[in-house]
């Protein structure tokens, strides 16, 4: 793995992976811990593509590159506006809770939208082809790589049609391997790590696939990066 992959894997997967991936001041992976960022900072900057987003196959440049920038870079800059108002209502002390209460949940909103884009983008532009330790995990969890697969997809495909995220986790709680259904951003187990980040939003396949998504998955998984993604899973373990 070249050290660029692999701080792109460390820096994603780590445990509090909302402020590792968030910190967007913090230094590269071995260059000593990430500097404090305030909890209201509003300065994160969106992460560019590790990959030719024209190589590919069976994602066009078109539906990568418009992904990227309207939808995860348009959370970025929702989420550093969020923050901006979190600071300015908590310098007023008549601030009402009642509006305080939505820029909160905008805020997880947010927060989980661009993590989990990180994720997803991430660990694209690999082979498709699984390795390394996590392999092993999943054939340990699920009985076989394969019926993995078929559980992840099957979760994917129960999304199609409406809006969500199929998510391998490592749950640090009970320490195990998971597949887990998230409606939205703000879904997701409370200690859970996540190593793939399947975006099962339409405007994830729609402009490529219509409404036929699970070539969309296939594409995706054939895709994959399982150098990344075993990173992550160690980093997690670890």
């Amino acid at each position: 793995m070249s050290e660029l992959n692999r701080r792109d894997a460390m820096l994603a997967a780590g445990a509090g992976a909302a402020a590792v991936t968030l910190a967007g001041s913090a230094p590269a992976f071995g260059q000593g811990a990430p500097a404090p960022v305030p909890a209201f900072a509003g300065n994160h900057q969106p992460r560019p593509l590790r990959f030719d987003p024209a190589k590919l196959p069976g994602l066009s440049e078109k539906l990568i590159t418009s992904h990227w920038q309207n939808n995860y870079q348009g959370s970025v800059k929702g989420l550093n506006t969020v923050e901006q108002k979190l600071a300015a209502a908590m310098a007023d002390k008549d601030f009402p809770a009642l509006i305080y209460s939505g820029l909160k949940r905008e805020e997880l909103h947010r927060t989980g939208s661009v993590v989990l884009h990180e994720n997803y983008f991430g660990a694209l532009g690999g082979n498709g082809k699984p390795a390394g330790d996590v392999a092993q995990a999943l054939t340990g969890a699920f009985g076989s790589f394969d019926a993995w697969e078929a559980e992840f997809k099957r979760t994917a495909m129960s999304l199609a049609g409406g809006s969500g995220w199929a998510i391998l986790t490592y749950n640090g709680h009970t320490r195990s391997l998971h597949n887990y259904w998230a409606w939205d951003h703000m879904h997701g187990a409370v200690t859970g790590v996540p190593l793939i980040a399947l975006d099962m939003y339409e405007h994830a396949y729609h402009m490529d696939y219509g409404t036929q998504a699970a070539k969309y998955v296939d594409a995706v998984l054939a895709n994959l990066d399982w150098e990344i993604v075993d990173a992550r899973y160690r980093a997690a373990l670890a």
